[in-house]
């Protein structure tokens, strides 16, 4: 079966905000994420690519834009089931207000149980997308053979969730996987069992020296963070 590859988008301006942006329209890519977009063909450059799939939200149409731009004739399909997680009343609101809220601890240690006020339950993401990942999977390896690789442009709790179905994790663990913007998550699709190739590569080893400032005690980044400052 096809090799997919997950690409999260590029660093936005609700990721340098600290804003959980959702579905809200009119985000962008920051300096740093249009850079980000700009190396993923050189990254890519030896895999050969049947077809690129996006989430019809701007900031991942920008980061696989220079992508297509750099394989003239690589047909680009918008999927709205790898759509952000629609987090309704919370979209657009400061994370740091949203962590009082009690429905965080829900969607930290029991994300099977969350349902946002006004969207979708973290059940209903999961099963949307890996439906996605199934059926895109039998289109590409129908089209282009059962070696294809396609490459896939989605959101941080759309590629957990989807990590967490690959391995097996009931999706109360998918906070323990983290996907910083840009990084290249790759699962490669057999008849028997997904592989797990690439977890969140970004080719950044600065993320993982000391933190000037304290931790986080160890709670996930819903929305999936902005990355290393």
């Amino acid at each position: 079966m096809a090799t997919l590859i997950l690409v999260r988008h590029g660093r936005s301006t609700a990721n340098t905000s600290a804003v959980l942006a959702g579905r809200t329209p009119g985000v962008a890519l920051d300096e740093r994420g249009v850079a980000q977009a700009a190396a993923l063909p050189g990254r890519l450059a030896d895999v050969p690519l049947a077809a690129v799939v996006s989430s019809p939200l701007q900031r991942c149409r920008e980061t696989v834009r220079p992508l297509l731009d750099a394989r003239p004739g690589l047909p680009l399909h918008i999927e709205e089931r790898i759509n952000e997680c629609d987090y309704g009343d919370w979209s657009g609101r400061k994370l740091a207000e949203l962590a009082d809220e009690p429905l965080m601890q829900v969607v930290q240690a029991h994300a099977s149980a969350a349902a946002f006020p006004g969207g979708e339950s973290m059940r209903g993401m999961q099963a949307r997308a890996v439906e996605a990942v199934r059926d895109w999977n039998a289109r590409v390896e129908a089209e282009h053979g059962e070696d294809a690789v396609y490459a896939m442009c989605s959101h941080g709790d759309i590629i957990k969730s989807l990590v967490a179905d690959a391995l097996g994790l009931h999706l109360d663990l998918f906070q323990r996987v983290h996907v910083d913007p840009c990084s290249v998550t790759v699962i490669r699709y057999t008849r028997l069992r997904p592989f797990l190739v690439r977890l969140g590569d970004t080719g950044d080893f600065a993320a993982l020296a000391p933190r000037e400032t304290p931790g986080d005690g160890g709670a996930a980044e819903v929305g999936g963070g902005a990355g290393a400052p």
